[in-house]
């Protein structure tokens, strides 16, 4: 299968320059640009996403759950009694139960979406994504160094 010839970009984008487009990966994306550019592309399946936009998401991904996950705990312990058969949470538990669950449906789409467009930057298909399944596997491809052949994924807009 033949592809229409691009030019490649074979070295990332200068800190001088600016942010690159949203259609373009942001090679040495800080944090804040990285999530800004997160809920920007909230549910874009096509272009590229650089190894720094991916792994500073997961980062924050991952510290919001953690802060939730522990003040649902912290809620739990709020009026909870403890039995024979072991400790029921308070009421609180609840209220830390629904945000955990309100906050992973909310980032469920877009953290897909990061997902696929991490695998096209290594010039790998998006169908890959649903090996998400065998974490293991997703983790070893979303290590992988960008491809300049993944620029076939791009589709640059005015």
């Amino acid at each position: 299968m033949s592809y229409p010839q691009q030019p490649q970009q074979t070295q990332p984008y200068a800190a001088q320059a600016g942010e690159p487009p949203l259609w373009a990966p942001y090679y040495g994306a800080p944090i804040g640009a990285a999530v800004k550019r997160f809920f920007k592309k909230y549910a874009a399946f096509s272009g590229r996403a650089s190894r720094s936009e991916y792994w500073w998401v997961a980062l924050v991904l991952g510290v919001v759950g953690f802060v939730l996950q522990l003040l649902t705990g912290i809620l739990g312990a709020a009026g909870a009694t403890t039995t024979s058969s072991g400790t029921i949470p308070g009421p609180g538990a609840a209220v830390g139960l629904i945000l955990i669950l309100v906050f992973y449906l909310a980032v469920l789409i877009p953290s897909l979406a990061l997902l696929v467009r991490r695998l096209h930057d290594a010039n790998l298909s998006g169908w890959l994504a649903l090996l998400v399944v065998v974490p293991i596997v997703v983790f070893v491809l979303s290590l992988l160094p960008s491809n300049p052949a993944g620029q076939r994924f791009d589709q640059p807009t005015a």
